[in-house]
């Protein structure tokens, strides 16, 4: 097969399949777990991911993260959280709110007050502090929600999670506590010039069954920077509207905060509709405070859950951030400072990816609309993903291999193969070079493919 000038061959598609039982023969635990311990303690995408990642940035030397979802150190902001927790310390009663009492499970009522009035001020929604509920985090929300609306039923009936797009988040994959509840849609993919490209949802394909639970897509879109249009959220919600199920959009990255957004885009409520916001990406990963606008008779359910699964969530980023909402400051923030620094992350990211890959080779990036990374598409990739991941990783560059982020899907795809996640928010000599070292090893398994008669 000639792609770009090159003779390669086909690879066979080995897709991952989720749950991951058995999947590593390296895994042997010694207790016996139940279907659900197996999940949850089994070999995962998100497992390899954070791993990794924690390594990486806890042991130090020469290692190019370029994996993690790590936001970046932004000067600016890294003083205003200093400056806060001195305040706090300072503040009569400030280290019992940060750290000496617990909160009510569904959250702190005067940072879900200062979030709803936010919330309606900015975009008129008709929301109060009922219609929020707060967990430790974004990943623990979408357990708490996935769980909650798919699954198995009393009546014996079992019902899933519609993805209108993959890839989609490598976290979701291994959250249900059974049974596999995602179904995928393969995506359009349009080529944009030479280099780039976008996928969009294949509408026409999309079919809600009575066997579906919820739609759920994140925006940007975690992997690719793919961020829906206006347009194509209005019709998924008009979809889920339609079928009486609730449309989960996954905000992490979008607006109002941070505002990673690149593209034109605004955001969407209805009563029908599960926003989830989040600390992390504004650059306090570590307080693990993830937010969820909906329903009230869904926020209290949430709150009861956190009751059960935690007592009560993390006070630390609340506390942290009640002034920033109160005042509004946490928009002008995430307009004036985290999206025009992102957004000259990812131009100079892009721009070293033209510097390093030889134009002959067949790849393409996403269009980078928001996020924190780039999403790179090898056509007839000689190896797997996972095996140029390894090859990277050997050369002390992580990323991620895309292969993760198709699950759900019912049919073999050799695009799920070819892919690779970079993150782009390290610091730029690290970027630089892993990008450059992507760029070698991937040349270097297209000229390894070379068939003998092409070599003569």
């Amino acid at each position: 097969m000639q792609v770009g000038g090159i003779s390669h061959r086909t690879y066979p598609i080995v897709p991952h399949t989720f749950p991951i039982r058995n999947a590593d023969p390296c895994y042997t635990p010694a207790m016996q777990f139940s279907i659900f311990g197996e999940r949850l303690a089994g070999p995962s995408g998100i497992g390899e991911l954070m791993d990794d990642l924690g390594h990486a940035l806890a042991g130090g030397g020469d290692i190019k993260m370029l994996g993690g979802g790590q936001p970046a150190k932004i000067p600016e902001l890294t003083a205003i959280w200093e400056a806060r927790l001195a305040d706090l310390l300072e503040e009569s009663g400030g280290v019992d709110r940060l750290l000496q009492n617990y909160d009510p499970p569904q959250g702190n009522p005067h940072f879900l007050k200062a979030l709803a009035g936010l919330l309606r001020e900015t975009f008129g929604w008709d929301i109060t502090e009922r219609n929020i509920a707060i967990t430790n985090g974004g990943q623990t929300a979408f357990f708490y929600l996935f769980n909650a609306l798919a699954g198995e039923f009393a009546d014996g009936t079992r019902k899933k999670i519609l993805l209108p797009l993959v890839p989609e988040y490598i976290g979701y994959a291994n959250q249900s506590v059974g049974a596999d509840i995602f179904r995928a849609v393969k995506p359009i993919v349009e080529p944009i010039g030479d280099h780039q490209f976008k996928y969009r949802v294949d509408f026409d394909a999309l079919e809600v069954t009575d066997d579906i639970a919820a739609i759920c897509v994140s925006r940007p879109t975690n992997p690719s920077g793919n961020v829906l249009t206006d347009a194509e959220v209005q019709r998924l919600a008009d979809i889920a509207a339609e079928h009486d199920i609730p449309l989960l959009i996954d905000n992490a990255y979008g607006a109002p905060f941070p505002n990673i957004f690149f593209a034109d885009a605004n955001p969407i409520w209805a009563e029908h509709i599960i926003l989830t916001l989040s600390l992390s990406k504004i650059g306090l990963p570590g307080v693990r405070t993830g937010m969820v606008i909906c329903s009230e008779e869904l926020a209290t359910a949430i709150g009861r859950m956190t009751a059960i699964a935690g007592l009560a969530n993390g006070n630390v980023g609340q506390t942290m951030m009640l002034p920033l909402v109160e005042s509004g400051e946490i928009l002008r923030l995430s307009d004036e400072v985290v999206r025009p620094f992102y957004i000259e992350k990812s131009r100079q990211a892009q721009a070293w990816v033209a510097q390093y890959f030889d134009d002959r080779l067949p790849y393409r990036v996403h269009l980078s609309e928001g996020a924190l990374f780039l999403w790179m598409h090898f056509e007839g990739l000689p190896i797997p993903s996972s095996e140029l991941y390894e090859r990277l990783k050997a050369r002390g560059v992580l990323i991620i291999s895309g292969s993760y982020f198709f699950f759900g899907l019912d049919e073999d795809w050799q695009h799920t193969q070819e892919c690779i996640r970079v993150t782009y928010t390290m610091e730029s000599d690290a970027v630089q070079t892993g990008i450059q070292i992507i760029a070698e090893e991937v040349a270097r398994a297209y000229a390894e493919a070379v068939l003998p008669t092409d070599a003569e």
